[in-house]
Formats: structure tokens, C-alpha cells, sequence
């Protein structure tokens, strides 16, 4: 149940019929960029995923909130 030859054959004579050589070829050479692109992406991908992770270093202590120490002290006062 798959293509075959003729089947093959007569759609390329449909695509040829609708687009032309001029832009079959066009189509053609940017289909070829598009799959060097995708290749070339995925290959990054894997490059990055294979490197060990950046580690983030922390230059100070976390910023303090007054809102948030009042509520941590109400919380507390209740807990007790």
C-alpha cells in the first residue's frame, strides 16, 4: 500500500506542471537550507545538553522585605 514508481512519476510531472523548473529548482535549493538549518540546530542542541550546566554564582544575601518579615513574625507568634 505505499508509492510506487508511478505513482512517483506523475507527481512530479504535477509539481513540474504547476511550478516550473525556474522554481522547482529555487524551491529545491531553500528545502536543502532548511534541512542544513534544522540539522545544524539540532546538533547545537545536543552539544549544549552534553556540557555540564552554568554554575550561577551568588554575590550577596537575598533582599529582605518588610512586608514579608511581619507576616513571617504574626506566623510565628501564632504557631507558639
Amino acid at each position: 500500500m505505499g508509492i510506487g514508481m508511478r505513482e512517483l512519476v506523475i507527481i512530479l510531472v504535477v509539481v513540474l506542471l504547476v511550478f516550473g523548473t525556474k522554481k522547482l529548482s529555487s524551491i529545491g535549493s531553500d528545502l536543502g537550507a532548511a534541512v542544513r538549518g534544522f540539522k545544524k540546530a539540532v546538533s547545537d542542541g545536543e552539544d549544549e545538553q552534553s556540557s555540564p550546566p552554568k554554575q550561577i554564582r551568588s554575590e550577596g544575601t537575598d533582599a529582605e522585605f518588610p512586608e514579608a518579615a511581619k507576616k513571617g513574625e504574626v506566623k510565628s507568634d501564632r504557631s507558639a
